[in-house]
C-alpha cells in the first residue's frame, strides 16, 4: 500500500528515511534502519571522513538493503572532496542539505546517484528544482537540529511544496507514528524523515542521558535559537540553550560546546542537544525496527479507518 516514487527511487520498501545527524547516523543506527526496510543514512557532517569511510564499510557487513549518504554543505570545506568521497562509496542514494542544490546535484547525478536536497522553504524548493533534484525532503520548523531562522512549520510548508512542484517529496519535522505519516501523506508526501525518534531508539549511540531528557521533555522542551542569523537551530530546553533563547547578539553555533562530552558523555550542559518538538511524545526506549514497523502499519490502518469513516460510496 505505501509503494510509490520514494519507495521506487530509493529501492526501499517502507518510505521512511533516518535523519542525518552528526556523529549519530553511523553504521549501529543506519543498519538497523535499513534492515527495519527503511532508508538508513550515514552522515558526512562531522568532517571525520576516514571515519565514516568505515562506517560505510561497516554497513556494507551488517546489512544487504539499500542506504544513503548525506552531504551538509555547511559543513564542507571542499567541495571536490567531498562529492569524490561520496561517489567513490559506491551508494545509490544521497541527500543534500544546508547550502544551495546546484553546487552538488549535476556532478552528483552524472555519477549515476539519486539525490533528494533538503528544503526549509518554497524558494528554496523551487531552486532544488531547478538545479534538477530527483525529490525533495521538506523540513518544517519543529523540526531538531539546523533550520532556516524563520521556521515554517510542516503543516504550511509542506502544502505549498506539493502543489507547486511534482517531485517525490519525504516529509521532516514533527513526524513520529502512523496518524502523523498518514498527515504527511494527506499533504502530498509520499514518505517521511524520523530524527529524534531516531536519536532517542535504542540503537541510537547517543548517552542515555540524553535518550531520557528526550523521554522525560514535554511539547515545549525545546527552544529556537538564531532566529538572528543563521543557521537556526532546534533544541531541547536546558539552562545553557535557555541562556541563547533570546540572545539576539550572540550566534548560537559559537556556544555550540563539546560535541564528545555532551553526545557520548551524557553531560546535557556541555553542549546543545538538538531535538524536535516531538520529543514531547516520545516517552520510551524502543528498537527501530518497531518505530519503523509501527509508522508503517499505522498509516496503513489510519488511512483505512479515515477511508472507513468518511468516504461513502
Amino acid at each position: 500500500m505505501l509503494t510509490n516514487r520514494v519507495t521506487e527511487l530509493l529501492g526501499v520498501e517502507i518510505p521512511i528515511v533516518q535523519a542525518p545527524m552528526g556523529w549519530i547516523a553511523r553504521s549501529a543506527l543506519a543498519s538497523a534502519v535499513s534492515n527495519a526496510g527503511a532508508m538508513g543514512i550515514i552522515e558526512t557532517s562531522s568532517g571525520e571522513l576516514d571515519n565514516v569511510r568505515d562506517e560505510i564499510a561497516k554497513m556494507k557487513d551488517l546489512t544487504d538493503k539499500p542506504f544513503g549518504v548525506n552531504i551538509a554543505q555547511a559543513f564542507v570545506a571542499d567541495p571536490t572532496v567531498i562529492i569524490d568521497f561520496v561517489i567513490a562509496q559506491g551508494v545509490n542514494f544521497v541527500s543534500t542539505s544546508a547550502g544551495s542544490p546546484v553546487k552538488y546535484t549535476a556532478r552528483l547525478k552524472d555519477a549515476g546517484l539519486t539525490v533528494f536536497h533538503v528544503v526549509p522553504t518554497l524558494k528554496a524548493a523551487a531552486k532544488a528544482v531547478e538545479a534538477g533534484v530527483d525529490g525533495l525532503i521538506v523540513e518544517g520548523g519543529e523540526g531538531g537540529g539546523f533550520k532556516n531562522p524563520r521556521p515554517v512549520s510542516s503543516m504550511v510548508l509542506l502544502p505549498l511544496v506539493t502543489q507547486e512542484f511534482d517531485l517525490p517529496v519525504i516529509a521532516a519535522g514533527g513526524f513520529l507514528d502512523g496518524p502523523t505519516m498518514a498527515a504527511a501523506l494527506a499533504l502530498g508526501a509520499e514518505g517521511v524523515q524520523l530524527g529524534t525518534a531516531m536519536v532517542a531508539s535504542a540503537e541510537s549511540p547517543v548517552h542515555d542521558n540524553w535518550k531520557q531528557a528526550i523521554y522525560d521533555a514535554a511539547e515545549t522542551d525545546t527552544v529556537f535559537l538564531n532566529g538572528h542569523t543563521s543557521p537556526g537551530l532546534r533544541a531541547l530546553r536546558t539552562e545553557r540553550t535557555t541562556s541563547l533563547q533570546f540572545d539576539s547578539e550572540r550566534n548560537a553555533m559559537a556556544a555550540f560546546g563539546n560535541v564528545q562530552d555532551l553526545y557520548f558523555g551524557g553531560d546535557l550542559e556541555s553542549g546543545i542537544a538538538l531535538s524536535g518538538q516531538v520529543a514531547g511524545r516520545i516517552q520510551e526506549r524502543r528498537p527501530v525496527a518497531d518505530i519503523i514497523r509501527d509508522c508503517a502499519e499505522g498509516c496503513e490502518a489510519t488511512l483505512a479507518a479515515l477511508s472507513a469513516r468518511y468516504v461513502t460510496a
